[in-house]
């Protein structure tokens, strides 16, 4: 069903899982914007907890318009540069061919859908502590997980369809841990249960993760940040109970020292996904009458750094 893979965003994300599926034996295609002639003489290296892949060959291009149309497409790009997926993705993505985001937070499934239809968008949250620390050069730290769900339109829950379990069996394959789940929005709220308190708050705290466990006058904060996540998926009708919180603490206190994504991009000077990580659940919800003041507290505190990063 999937004989050919495009990778659309070759970093920390991308360049992980795409590494793992070029390794099992599978036809995959990179796209490399800044990285591509160094991928190209010196192949890409993934150093990982799970295996460490050296690809010495690599299916690499600089340009969408040179590569081959692929049954499934994967888009491991920041969503903060999703305006760029209207130009790239009909050039690469087969008649049938389906596109999997792993992007964070909500939104993107539905600008992709707007873009290649909403029946070929399928959905990914990783749980993954992975890094690129140099040209063509990805270190993967800890986890690895892949939660899979079909995109619907109108919030629905479509169940376990036969491509979703078909791209299961194709990730298990090349060694990718995953689980499939038959509602991709319940999910996206879930995967926010960290994000929003762990990913948003290092950049207010400037701190790593183990920074944050350590300091345990923290741990209220970041357990009012998932209650109000728990109450914005409850206007959606999903249902996070608090135990699900609870296991978000105890991993994350457990979790190998690691500087979240929005961490990086800000001391990089790179603009941060503040908007589909904090502001679109936050403007969901309050579609819904819902007003989560801690989450607002800090998306206006994460709008501020986002506009002054370049001043860094």
């Amino acid at each position: 069903m999937f004989k050919k893979i495009c990778i659309i965003g070759t970093g920390a994300i991308g360049g992980y899982y795409g590494a793992r599926l070029a390794a099992a034996g599978n036809e995959v295609h990179f796209l490399f914007h800044s990285d591509y002639e160094h991928v190209k003489t010196h192949g890409l290296k993934v150093e990982s907890v799970r295996g460490d892949i050296e690809l010495k060959k690599v299916n690499a291009y600089k340009s969408a318009a040179e590569m081959p149309k692929c049954d499934l497409v994967i888009v491991g790009l920041k969503a903060v540069k999703n305006d760029i997926l209207k130009t790239i993705l009909p050039l690469v993505t087969a008649d049938d061919g389906q596109v999997l985001t792993l992007q964070n937070g909500l939104g993107a499934d539905d600008e992709i859908a707007k873009i290649v239809g909403a029946d070929r968008v399928l959905g990914g949250l990783c749980f993954i502590c992975s890094n690129k620390v140099g040209p063509g050069f990805i270190k993967h730290l800890d986890y690895g997980k892949i939660t899979l769900g079909e995109y619907a339109t109108d919030f629905g829950a479509k169940g376990i369809t036969p491509r979703l379990k078909a791209l299961s069996d194709l990730l298990t394959e090349a060694g990718i841990e995953n689980e499939v789940l038959g509602d991709l929005l319940l999910g996206r709220w879930r995967k926010l249960m960290w994000n929003i308190p762990y990913n948003g708050m290092s950049v207010v705290l400037n701190a790593t993760t183990a920074e944050m466990v350590a300091d345990k006058t923290l741990r209220p904060l970041f357990r009012s940040l998932m209650a109000e996540v728990q109450k914005g998926a409850a206007a959606f009708g999903r249902e996070i109970p608090d135990a699900f919180a609870e296991a978000m603490i105890e991993m994350t206190d457990k979790m190998t020292p690691y500087m979240t994504s929005m961490m990086l991009d800000y001391r990089a000077g790179r603009e941060m996904e503040v908007e589909a990580i904090c502001g679109e659940p936050l403007r969901l919800a309050a579609s819904r009458g819902v007003h989560l003041p801690y989450l607002d507290m800090l998306y206006r505190e994460l709008t501020h750094l986002n506009l002054s990063r370049k001043s860094l």
